[in-house]
């Protein structure tokens, strides 16, 4: 018997564990006679995000479905049902001295199915991309229970629709994702990271003026200021920038010395330098920086990456100061806010950070917070324009609200 699950207070739910993609199908079918909701679960860690479920139905555990289906090595594809790990995705791709160059929060407990859903994305985002750009394949369980394929498994594959860009970030909300196909690269010969204290007027010409031009090509360029950079390991009281190389031995070399020069007089003297697993261990801290706080409220900004200094200016001028962890060379914002600060004061908060990440064509979401707070907090951040289009999708899609009802923007 599996114990009944809450999701943001909604409960308690019973959970249903399919071992196949037939049996997700029945999961479906059944749910969608009954005119009940499912609820698709991986390994738990963005469970918080969205709004509170709407809708009675049942919790599916998709960590059941965790096969390699097939992993032809040498076409640099694999094919993998979604309830797999990320992290066991990684050491099965490791043992070919491959890899799949995305940060994911947790990857030990994070499933790929869940990854995708979400978008979930870190500091290597600048170098390599998100999940989007390696889905190559696809196979989604309908609001019928029936298993539709878009993509293939071979990267020239360009027939039909491109379902994998639809249904990645969709959270959910449009089918359950069985089995996907990715492309994947090489694991670099070297990793390196550039760590540097940078004083708060000096952010803007590093971001906007220096690192823009530099002759380097870095996969990982995320700031981290005072409170951040403590929890990440990294004593300052300014801010921490954080550059990464991957690359062969004598490339990254190059990059570090180069990098050192094109900084402003004084980095090169205060910067660290690290290699190897202290340089991965430094990039998995900023990639599980959005899920790191219990309590409290935690929120993504979405911005220009020229207005990432002006966002942070303007969050360091709040009381209480948020710990802040930007992937500066794609204007993404990570926060974290204490949580005895109160739904209002919160909702307070967000309001001030949302009209900056405006002014840089931007916006800001809730990742987790109380689920008492999201009655009061702007948890998708202002309305846009085109939240008309995704509900005509959700329309269309899934027209009986089986796929995590409630939990979307427009709480569709």
């Amino acid at each position: 018997m599996n114990p009944p699950l809450s999701i943001d207070g909604f409960g308690p739910l019973t959970v249903a564990r399919p071992q196949s993609v037939a049996e997700l199908g029945d999961l479906v079918r059944k749910a969608a006679a009954h005119g009940t909701a499912l609820y698709p679960v991986g390994g738990g860690t963005m469970l918080d995000y969205g709004l509170p479920p709407t809708k009675p139905g049942t919790a599916v555990d998709l960590r059941g479905l965790d096969r390699v289906v097939d992993y032809p090595a040498r076409d640099m594809t694999i094919t993998v049902q979604a309830g797999i790990t990320i992290g066991r995705l990684q050491d099965t791709l490791k043992a070919e001295g491959q890899q799949l160059p995305v940060d994911v929060p947790f990857p030990d407990r994070a499933t790929l199915g869940g990854a995708v859903a979400t978008n979930a994305s870190g500091p290597r985002r600048f170098g390599h991309g998100t999940l989007r750009d390696y889905v190559i394949g696809i196979t989604v369980v309908n609001d019928e229970g029936k298993e539709i394929r878009g993509g293939g498994r071979v990267v020239k594959n360009v027939a039909g629709y491109d379902l994998m860009k639809l249904y990645t970030g969709s959270l959910g909300t449009l089918g359950i994702i069985a089995q996907l196909t990715l492309k994947v690269k090489p694991l670099p010969e070297v990793v390196a990271a550039v760590v540097a204290p940078c004083k708060p007027e000096a952010l803007e010409e590093v971001l906007n003026r220096v690192l823009p031009k530099t002759a380097t090509r870095p996969t990982v360029l995320s700031v981290a200021n005072g409170p951040a950079a403590a929890q990440l390991g990294q004593e300052t009281p300014a801010y921490s920038l954080v550059v990464g190389f991957e690359e062969k031995a004598a490339t990254v070399d190059w990059q570090v010395t180069t990098l050192a020069k094109e900084l402003p007089e004084g980095f090169a003297r205060s910067s660290s330098e690290f290699r190897g697993d202290v340089a991965g261990g430094l990039f998995r801290r900023l990639g599980d920086f959005p899920l790191t706080s219990p309590r409290g409220l935690t929120f993504k900004a979405n911005l220009l990456p020229a207005g990432t200094a002006a966002f942070f200016r303007r969050a360091d001028g709040l009381d209480p100061r948020p710990a802040l962890v930007a992937h500066a060379g794609n204007g993404i914002v990570f926060g974290h806010l204490p949580g005895d600060l109160g739904a209002e004061r919160a909702k307070e908060i967000l309001g001030g950070l949302g009209r900056t990440a405006a002014e840089w064509a931007g916006n800001v979401v809730v990742i987790r917070c109380p689920p008492e707070w999201k009655a009061v907090v702007p948890v998708w951040g202002r309305p846009t324009p085109d939240r008309a289009l995704v509900r005509a999708v959700k329309d269309k899609m899934d027209p009986g609200r089986v796929f995590n009802p409630g939990r979307f923007v427009d709480g569709i």
